[in-house]
């Protein structure tokens, strides 16, 4: 009885997040394009701090990595 519950309320909060995801998607308010190219960036800024060490290019904070690890 006590996993049914929780099953049955693990279904509502992922409904009620799915449809609160879609209202914000597609509402007239909304910046939608602005949101994802801003987690866009965001991602690709991320991918560029994980491999300034092996690239030798400038990483989180202007930390550079290299052979040798983190300078300041």
């Amino acid at each position: 009885m006590g996993d049914q519950l929780i099953a049955s309320v693990v279904t509502v909060a992922t409904a009620i997040v799915g449809l609160a995801i879609i209202a914000v998607l597609v509402s007239n308010n909304a910046n939608t394009s602005g949101v994802i190219q801003a987690g866009g960036s965001a991602f690709a800024s991320d991918i560029a701090a994980a491999v300034a060490p092996v690239t030798g290019s400038t990483g989180i904070g202007g930390f550079t990595g290299g052979s040798a690890g983190f300078h300041f």
